[in-house]
């Protein structure tokens, strides 16, 4: 009886294993746009460059991964201390493709040079997803 739990179980061990290496599509998205968050707090351009679509495009015309990455480099060297708080955020995957997802969040963004913040922005921001092999790539930013 014993050996044949242990044979049962050496065969289903294989597919539970396999089973969970698979990336729910829903909660990779929604580790992407945490990690966003987190790379802009803690101001690492580079890795902030890395999660954007090669094709990304912001706000309006001329707004790419340059004016990105420029635009970056100017607050970090402004402001030491930058904190998002995501008052409402909503990550979907778009029901016409699973290669495409969209977030829909209201954030107050602060700036500090030290502790207390010398300017907060409240924005309501839509981001636009991609599935570019197995993670998500941010192709489209559009605020107010």
């Amino acid at each position: 009886m014993f050996a044949r739990r242990c044979a049962l179980l050496c065969l289903l061990l294989p597919l539970w294993l396999a089973g969970c290496g698979k990336t729910d599509p829903q909660a990779a998205l929604d580790a992407a746009v945490q990690q966003l968050q987190d790379n802009l707090e803690a101001r690492k351009t580079s890795d902030v460059m890395d999660q954007l679509h090669p094709n990304f495009q912001a706000g309006g015309e001329g707004m790419n991964r340059d004016w990105a990455q420029r635009t970056m480099t100017l607050m970090f060297m402004r402001y030491t201390n930058i904190k998002i708080v995501a008052v409402t955020r909503n990550n979907r995957i778009d029901v016409g493709s699973s290669q495409v997802g969209h977030t829909q969040a209201r954030v107050l963004v602060t700036g500090a040079q030290g502790l207390i913040p010398e300017r907060a922005e409240p924005y309501a921001i839509e981001l636009q997803w991609r599935l570019d092999g197995n993670e998500w790539k941010l192709i489209e930013l559009r605020w107010e």
